[in-house]
């Protein structure tokens, strides 16, 4: 009797064994991409299933990464990507395709360049199905600047994937005077994607910019771009919450740039995002003309709206710049920056100016102080000009 216990114990235990064997097996996915990545020459195109990137490696970006409609790239916490080919070195996603970055406050994901000056690699650039105006009416598609993807569409809920705790230096490569790379480029991106605790840093273009539709952000900095350290265009319609900008390095342009769409000033969807907590500092009123051209906290044109509120502006030549008339045409209304602080050095708090009669003309001055209202209480991304606490750890550049 005892023996037959015995054995009847022994033969559970070297099932259970054999159980746990297989369950281990298991724990060791194979890949679900054909795609291989390697950490030394990483480049090339991801055209199925997931690719996951191991943090114990520093990939050098030699080429373009492409991931391709239903592939997924999935970077963990503590990866570190550096761009090495300029205007051929960069991310892209493709309409379908996805890309999750799994950063934390303590170990952010950074993608940065092997030399550490602005322009050194592209950016990374996302392309959804969300619509754009380049055709009034949003049902248009068009091809993405750099990268040449298709992008925009009829999926407002599209979903490009998930961003959390990114950090993007050096970027913004140029092809020309006219083309170069962003930090980030949203083109079409969808509402679906999750994009949150972000910093585009001392890029040679704008840190982030927005491309027609509907992706939504939080805690997103923007310091030392050589252009805008925040850009929309094409119908973008999205809801935002602490946003830091800061103009550094000797060289920039605004704070924030907004138009609706250059060619079509009236083109729906109307770009009419919402900004809540927002910081702009900037190089002074009287930095060097030759550096900081146009020396603005909020440029607001072709036909935008937007509602901005709990704003924090510093040293800027002009605080809230309006142009054109379909975009004067919202002031007060659909378009509003409310609760705002100058805190010191902004001679012009705003300016506003008529549609040209004739491309040789100036537009007339006009009076569009009812964009703007006062407070004293403002505290912008959190902590004035000073870094939010949200940004503590994972970010850089304050």
């Amino acid at each position: 009797m005892k023996k037959s216990i015995l054995n009847f114990v022994t033969v559970i235990a070297l099932s259970g064994g054999l159980l746990t064997s297989c369950s281990s097996d298991d724990d060791k996915k194979a890949p679900t991409s054909t795609f291989v990545a390697d950490a030394a020459n990483f480049k090339g195109t991801i055209a199925d299933g997931e690719v996951v990137l191991d943090a114990s490696k520093t990939y050098k970006l030699t080429g373009a990464i492409k991931v391709e409609n239903g592939a997924t790239l999935t970077i963990p916490a503590g990866t570190t990507i550096e761009g090495t080919g300029g205007t051929a070195s960069y991310i892209a996603i493709a309409q379908g395709g996805k890309i999750n970055v799994n950063g934390t406050a303590a170990k952010p994901v950074i993608m940065t360049a092997t030399v550490k000056e602005a322009g050194k690699w592209g950016g990374l650039v996302i392309c959804g199905k969300a619509p754009i105006n380049r055709v009034s009416g949003g049902a248009s598609t068009a091809t993405s600047e750099v990268a040449e993807l298709t992008y925009g569409g009829t999926n407002a809920a599209d979903n490009s994937g998930s961003i959390r705790y990114l950090r993007i230096e050096y970027a913004g490569a140029a092809f020309n005077s006219e083309k170069e790379f962003n930090g980030v480029s949203f083109f079409g991106v969808g509402s679906g994607t999750t994009v949150e605790y972000v910093e585009a840093y001392h890029g040679a273009d704008d840190g982030f910019e927005f491309f027609g539709g509907s992706v939504n952000t939080s805690n997103l900095i923007s310091i030392g771009n050589e252009d805008d350290q925040f850009d929309w265009t094409e119908g973008w319609n999205g809801t935002n919450t602490n946003w830091y900008g800061k103009l550094d390095f000797g060289k920039g342009n605004r704070g924030i740039e907004a138009d609706n769409f250059e060619f079509g000033y009236a083109f729906t969807p109307i770009a009419n995002p919402t900004i809540t907590n927002l910081s702009l500092v900037g190089p002074g009123s009287t930095a060097a003309v030759a550096n900081f051209a146009e020396n603005q906290a909020i440029k607001l044109r072709r036909g935008t709206k937007g509602i901005i509120s709990n704003v924090v502006l510093s040293s800027w030549a002009t605080g809230i710049d309006v142009e054109n008339d379909e975009t004067i045409a919202f002031v007060g209304t659909a378009l509003k920056v409310s609760n705002v602080l100058f805190v010191t050095d902004v001679p012009a708090k705003s300016k506003g100016k008529k549609t040209a009669v004739a491309p040789a003309t100036s537009g007339v001055t006009a009076d569009v102080s009812a964009i703007f209202t006062e407070s004293a209480t403002a505290t912008g991304a959190g902590n004035g000009v000073l870094a939010p606490t949200w940004a503590a750890s994972w970010s850089v550049g304050f």
